[in-house]
């Protein structure tokens, strides 16, 4: 697992049904930089959704699939839901997403924390 690794992930629903957090199993990408090192029990991901309408929020990115990254569907990248998962929320790797559309990852993080 490497920075730029698309994964399935499971992200489970709170217990009080509120908020507005993804949840389910979907594709996610790798965003921590150090994701192949055991001193973290979390790695860092930002989730997808094919709902193309997520298209509205700021802070997102829309990915056509490829035979790189693995995506079967047009997909809706959600930076604005950066998060923190336990590794053993992680599944199969799907793929890789491409050098351009990691440095716009890059800069919407960026913009996103205040950096």
């Amino acid at each position: 697992m490497t920075r730029g690794d698309i994964v399935l992930v499971n992200l489970p629903q709170t217990t009080d049904g509120a908020g507005h957090e993804q949840v389910g199993t979907r594709p996610a990408l790798i965003v921590h930089e150090d994701a192949t090192s055991d001193t973290l029990s979390v790695v860092m991901i930002v989730p997808f959704t094919s709902n193309l309408k997520a298209q509205r929020f700021p802070r997102t990115i829309f990915i056509e699939p490829s035979k790189s990254n693995g995506l079967a569907v047009p997909s809706v990248l959600l930076v604005f839901q950066l998060r923190a998962i336990d590794r053993q929320r992680v599944g199969r790797k799907m793929g890789h997403l491409e050098d351009e559309l990691m440095e716009k990852v890059n800069q919407e993080m960026k913009d996103l924390l205040g950096l």
